[in-house]
């Protein structure tokens, strides 16, 4: 695990348990990104304020029932003390193994986030995989060539990609990011999934295929937000933020899966809801690749 070096803003760590009922956690969320030492963290005095229920933009809003208006949503710091970067971690752990079942869906209420890692653990956050990279520009982020899932086969599935379908559209409609998780399973199961049996008999007899749609924990590294520009502008920092309204993951305990029934057990988005909050401050950076 690399570290950026200069980064020294203050950072918030947030920890929340989100549930389907008061006894039941389905899975903890956690949020680390800069906050501003004074004043409203968001800069827009008239549509949100960190201190005032109604204007909020708590972490949880990510988990909420959605298609209420106007959006709930998730909103960090602006980009006050650019240029020193703006990162946010934002970590899903469910404490027990979930198989993926459906694709990885995040929209932002912002703009798309010109550079973020997806990440994935399968032994509770000791050690973390990329999953995907994203960028506006993969070869100038990451130093990698541009591909779609649609350029992958059976063989190179499980090949590390970063993808820049995802990282365009600033100020427009085009607000969702996935992870494509079916796409994957069609090189199995065909194209429109119908072959099932192909896929589950690859995912039994092949462990490298199975522990990559396998996690324990998820998270979501944004390094850079949406400019939709070469260059940042100076004069209007405060258009630059991250804010996401909804975070989909599909799967189900490993434990409990029946081959053949492709019922998706868990469903995080629409059950769940927050039973317990755990807010601490503290002085840090956040761990990026």
């Amino acid at each position: 695990m690399i570290q950026f070096i200069g980064v020294d803003m203050p950072e918030a760590f947030v920890s929340i348990l989100i549930c389907s009922n008061i006894l039941n956690p389905v899975f903890q969320l956690q949020v680390v990104a800069p906050v501003l030492p004074l004043g409203n963290p968001y800069m827009c005095n008239n549509e949100c304020d960190a201190s005032t229920q109604e204007l909020a933009h708590p972490p949880e809003l990510m988990f909420d029932l959605e298609g209420r208006h106007p959006s709930t949503f998730w909103q960090s710091t602006t980009w006050k003390d650019y240029p020193k970067p703006l990162h946010v971690n934002i970590t899903l752990s469910w404490n027990k193994t979930i198989e993926l079942t459906d694709n990885i869906v995040i929209t932002f209420e912002s703009g798309r986030p010109d550079q973020m890692i997806l990440e994935k653990s399968l032994d509770y956050g000791r050690t973390w995989q990329p999953y995907q990279y994203y960028a506006t520009d993969c070869l100038d982020a990451f130093h990698m060539d541009p591909k779609s899932v649609r350029d992958l086969s059976q063989h190179t599935v499980l090949e590390i990609i970063c993808t820049e379908e995802y990282s365009t559209g600033y100020m427009t409609n085009s607000k969702i990011i996935h992870f494509e998780i079916k796409d994957r399973f069609a090189f199995f199961a065909g194209p429109r999934l119908h072959n099932m049996a192909s896929l589950y008999g690859q995912l039994d007899t092949t462990k490298k295929l199975r522990d990559f749609f396998t996690i324990t924990d998820l998270r979501i590294r944004l390094l850079r937000p949406a400019t939709g520009e070469i260059y940042v502008d100076e004069q209007h920092l405060a258009r630059y933020f991250y804010a996401i309204s909804d975070i989909r993951v599909y799967g189900r305990s490993k434990p409990h899966i029946v081959r053949g029934n492709f019922v998706l057990q868990l469903e995080l988005d629409f059950k769940a809801r927050v039973c317990n909050s755990n807010v601490n401050l503290r002085i840090g950076e956040p761990d990026v690749v």
